[in-house]
């Protein structure tokens, strides 16, 4: 007899079918409640030996669960770095889902990996990297900037044609803290630059290393494209410029900014990405691609692979490069991971469904969009812009606020289903942020933001 988790069932298929039907219906998407909720005991007893009537389970979910997290693609969604997948990238993540598809070697996927491989093109030629740079698909900026920093680690040596015995890599304040973590899991000290406003400049890591004598121990450097808290745009091309003369890895962390380099407007920010020898953008920030999915890119990819490649004897057949079908492109060899999920699928059909075109729209849309917020903001007597925007963040104040009157706004925003918003610090003080990225997003859901701080 079958083993019944294994055997189709219509009506379960049904009922998901038709819950998900009714998610992608939703215009605008609710926004939910998160953690505000309490779930008490909905889930007790659920798990046990014996099972229960699916029907009975997705009501549970539908009613208690899936209201208790913030929807990310709300047009109301403001905090953090929100996100907006297509609903074709959405339907997409389905047949991934559905298929099982996997994405580790050519030998085993060429068609999933082939495919993520245009898309990752089309990201390197955006950039403006030489024919030839590539990488792949990882969960999230967090594991892209792990993977790229643990190349610059280990191709120091052959670059400064010496040995590093405690390697270095040089940070700003600004620098996600994703980086420091990843630092500080493969040994490696950061080199902290002093900055000016705020933005990593050439002159200032340059300054920065001529002022320590020790400086002989950095071996690469982390630049911005787009910070978390202020969406701010170090100055790529003269922090690759200094990387270029003292031969050290430059890596650039473009998760969320790296976007806004399909928009005309914005793409002056990005000169001197091109010069990168590593660089990430996650696709499911701004570039309208289901969570998780983030693209890991490098200007000399085979560097990448003799670091990340593993080797084990039942791994033999996917690096043999004389057998049929393998050994062409393994996702699995350009960062820290083995097996892995197609990712990057969602985000190559609705490329191909809607073009890019759509996607320079849909930037430039939210661009707008924040510079218009920026002006209403300026035009307010109560309110001051702490700085210009340069890409979708806005970074505000209300005059005469502390800690508990933004907690207070962001709390009753949220209750009344008006917007998520949470508040943030700048240079030592309270402050309200602001962070766009859907393109449905309108000036009058702002405004509703704006308006209960008069």
């Amino acid at each position: 007899m079958r083993n019944p988790m294994f055997v189709p069932d219509e009506r379960t298929t049904e009922l998901i079918f038709d819950y998900c039907r009714r998610r992608l219906s939703q215009d605008p998407v609710s926004l939910d409640y998160g953690g505000t909720r309490d779930l008490g005991s909905v889930l007790e007893g659920l798990l046990g030996s014996e099972g229960h009537d699916p029907a009975a389970v997705l009501t549970l979910f539908a009613e208690h669960l899936a209201t208790a997290v913030i929807s990310c693609d709300s047009p109301r969604f403001f905090s953090f770095i929100p996100a907006a997948p297509t609903k074709s990238s959405l339907l997409f993540d389905m047949v991934v889902s559905c298929s099982s598809l996997h994405g580790t070697s050519w030998l085993e996927a060429a068609g999933a990996v082939a495919a993520e491989n245009q898309a990752l093109a089309l990201l390197t030629r955006l950039a403006g990297l030489p024919a030839g740079a590539g990488g792949c698909f990882v969960s999230g900026g967090s594991l892209g900037n792990l993977s790229a920093l643990v190349v610059a680690r280990d191709t120091a040596a052959k670059r400064l044609g010496r040995s590093v015995d405690r390697p270095r890599i040089a940070v700003s304040s600004e620098t996600h803290s994703s980086v420091a973590n990843a630092l500080s899991i493969i040994g490696v000290a950061p080199f902290l630059v002093p900055t000016t406003d705020h933005r990593l400049t050439g002159a200032a890591l340059r300054a920065a290393l001529d002022a320590d004598p020790t400086s002989d121990d950095v071996v690469g450097v982390v630049a911005t494209a787009g910070t978390t808290n202020a969406g701010i745009v170090d100055e790529l091309s003269s922090v690759a410029e200094v990387a270029g003369e003292r031969a050290l890895w430059c890596h650039v962390d473009a998760a969320y900014g790296g976007a806004a380099l399909f928009a005309p407007s914005a793409r002056h920010r990005f000169r001197g990405i091109e010069l990168a020898d590593s660089f990430i953008v996650d696709p499911h920030k701004w570039l309208f691609a289901p969570f998780d999915c983030a693209a890991l890119l490098y200007r000399q990819p085979e560097l990448a692979r003799a670091v990340h490649t593993q080797h084990a004897s039942y791994l033999d057949a996917m690096h043999d490069e004389t057998a049929p079908g393998a050994g062409v492109w393994n996702p699995a060899d350009y960062a820290f991971h083995l097996t892995r999920r197609a990712r990057g699928l969602p985000l190559w059909f609705s490329l191909a469904v809607h073009g890019t075109d759509a996607y320079k729209d849909a930037v430039e849309t939210v661009l707008e969009l924040t510079r218009a917020v920026a002006r209403r903001i300026e035009a307010a007597p109560h309110l001051r812009l702490v700085r210009d925007p340069e890409l979708s963040v806005l970074l505000f104040e209300r005059d005469g606020w502390g800690d508990e009157d933004y907690r207070a706004w962001s709390a009753e925003l949220l209750s009344r289903q008006q917007a998520f918003v949470m508040p943030s610090r700048w240079e030592g003080r309270p402050v309200a942020r602001m962070a766009f990225l859907h393109p449905d997003t309108t000036f009058e859901m702002v405004d509703d933001v704006l308006s209960p701080m008069a």
